[in-house]
């Protein structure tokens, strides 16, 4: 197999960092001059079978238009962004009719304790869910602000909020309508802190994202009638810490479990092994 990297910035070059060096054909960046090639057009056809893209998101869907094209196997930097979910859709049949995998990757689905959370729900041992609340935070509101293409449109709800819905999507297998409460614009011309809500048969959940938390910051909360879930931090920041709660009736101290994790942040490696799955799927 052999990978081009299509957009050299900060996705890009961790990308290639972390790929088997035997895998990675080149790279394309039309403004980074380390990059092998300034546009997917100038690269040979027969020299690569899958790209990473790793470009704004302006830029994807004809990125990927030119992969069915050539049939070329593609994983997305999140979030896959359309004017319409026809194109999206329309996009889903090309790739299918060439038995192409088109992956968009969310790196949080295997991070550890997002993984168990899964398993406690699927278990039920938290009784009927009431509500879920999410929080990721960091302080990168200057660091947007200096990045043209970064500090516009959604902001923060385009960047972090992708992220918070997928978790969503993966521990529930729901699909839910977020309405905006709020948004904020402390720093920057986009929005770089924002409130997020849903609610779907008494399942409420409540989505917040800053680029102005000062400390890195991952938080999450849900609470059944038999107990409760609280998770702080993510393994990049570590350590992770996960707290099973079960509910003393009709109140009282809850009988707690507490499961700590200390480890480099696993999910890049594990999210690379997932698509080469995929590939030898072709699903």
């Amino acid at each position: 197999m052999k990978i081009l990297i299509v957009g050299l910035g900060i996705q890009g070059k961790k990308r290639k960092k972390l790929l088997n060096k035997k895998f990675v054909f080149g790279t394309v960046d039309i403004k980074n001059q380390n990059a092998d090639y300034k546009k997917i057009e100038e690269v040979p056809i027969d020299k690569y079978d899958s790209v990473f893209v790793c470009t704004p998101d302006s830029q994807k869907l004809k990125i990927l238009n030119y992969c069915i094209k050539y049939k070329k196997n593609a994983l997305i930097e999140k979030p896959l962004v359309a004017n319409s979910e026809r194109k999206i859709r329309k996009l889903e049949t090309e790739a299918n009719k060439k038995n192409l995998v088109f992956y968009s990757a969310y790196n949080h689905r295997f991070e550890p304790h997002f993984i168990n959370i899964k398993k406690i729900i699927k278990s039920k041992v938290l009784g009927k869910i009431y509500y879920c609340h999410l929080f990721y935070g960091n302080g990168t509101a200057k660091l947007v602000r200096n990045n043209k293409w970064r500090d516009k449109g959604l902001g923060i709800i385009q960047d972090l909020g992708p992220h918070l819905m997928d978790t969503i999507k993966f521990w529930f297998n729901k699909s839910l309508n977020f309405k905006k409460v709020f948004k904020n614009k402390f720093e920057n011309k986009s929005p770089d802190h924002a409130i997020l809500f849903a609610k779907k048969n008494k399942f409420f959940v409540k989505l917040e994202m800053s680029m102005c938390m000062w400390k890195n910051t991952f938080r999450c909360d849900i609470i059944g009638s038999k107990g409760s879930v609280h998770l702080d931090s993510l393994c990049k920041w570590g350590p992770s810490t996960l707290r099973i709660l079960k509910r003393k009736l009709p109140s009282g101290y809850p009988k707690e479990k507490k499961i700590v994790i200390k480890m480099k942040d696993p999910t890049w490696k594990k999210e690379h092994k997932y698509f080469y799955s995929l590939l030898k799927l072709k699903k």
